[in-house]
């Protein structure tokens, strides 16, 4: 027997909470769920707490203010007692039976994370935004470049921990910077990281889609700031060859002004 903590983080979407709810509890094993209200401004949190009454596996936590995906994820991986956490956002985007996959590895123990990989090979897929894809695909070059961890889909929703392991973590970002840093964090325990197909559903900016190229750029700094101390070898030459090149060009520029003013 095991358990499996899933936690949803949910801000403004009282569309979709219920049905979302539904479907995880149709995953057959036993699991709490936690949902934290990042200070909705909609009907989220009534949805909520009227779920929680009717269903004894969920929790609900509110944030008194805004502070991001991040953070509602931090507050649910504290509470979390499962032997295994996974995360789950709130709209329909992931199906909650691809939990069946991610979990495969971990009851094998064969893994202590699993990512689930929108890319690698499904059946079928909607088509939506290039640029998305294309970001997140960047992204998780770069941030592959600073693991070392040959992964395909970094900025994936689908990441499931044992719990040991997650609440081991110090983990500071606070909105979607969340998901560079945790893979940078999980790359420098060198534990076991397993990668699954898993199916997925985009839904558009007017279906309420939160992300957007700000956030990209946070997961770049991200990228750097919580990788480039632990990256391979290679990485760190290439790091030190960019700022020795970057000081010298800064110094023939500022030589030049300065001779050039006597």
């Amino acid at each position: 027997m095991i358990k499996l903590s899933v936690l949803m983080p949910v801000y403004n979407e009282e569309a979709g909470l219920a049905t979302i709810l539904e479907r995880v509890a149709a995953v057959d094993v036993e699991k709490e769920v936690i949902i934290v209200d990042d200070c909705s401004r909609d009907n989220s949190l009534a949805i909520a707490r009227a779920l929680e009454a009717a269903h004894p596996e969920i929790v609900v936590m509110h944030h008194e203010k805004n502070a991001g995906k991040g953070a509602a994820l931090h507050t649910g991986i504290a509470r979390a007692t499962g032997d295994f956490v996974g995360i789950q956002d709130a709209d329909l985007e992931y199906d909650p039976l691809q939990y069946r996959r991610l979990l495969a590895p971990m009851l094998d123990d064969r893994a202590d994370v699993v990512f689930g990989s929108r890319y690698l090979q499904t059946q079928s897929r909607r088509v939506l935004y290039f640029w998305h894809t294309w970001m997140n695909r960047t992204l998780t070059l770069v941030s592959n470049l600073f693991t070392n961890l040959d992964i395909t889909d970094m900025e994936t929703c689908y990441k499931l921990f044992r719990r040991e392991l997650i609440q081991s973590l110090v983990l500071r970002e606070k909105r979607f910077g969340f998901e560079p840093e945790v893979t940078a964090r999980i790359a420098q325990t060198r534990c076991r990281v397993y990668e699954v197909a898993i199916d997925y559903t985009p839904r558009t900016y007017e279906e309420g889609k939160h992300i957007n190229w700000k956030d990209g750029v946070r997961a770049l700094y991200c990228i750097l700031h919580y990788g480039a101390p632990s990256a391979a070898l290679p990485m760190q030459l290439m790091i030190y060859a960019l700022i020795g090149a970057v000081c010298a060009v800064f110094n023939v520029v500022l030589f030049e002004v300065l001779f050039g003013r006597g």
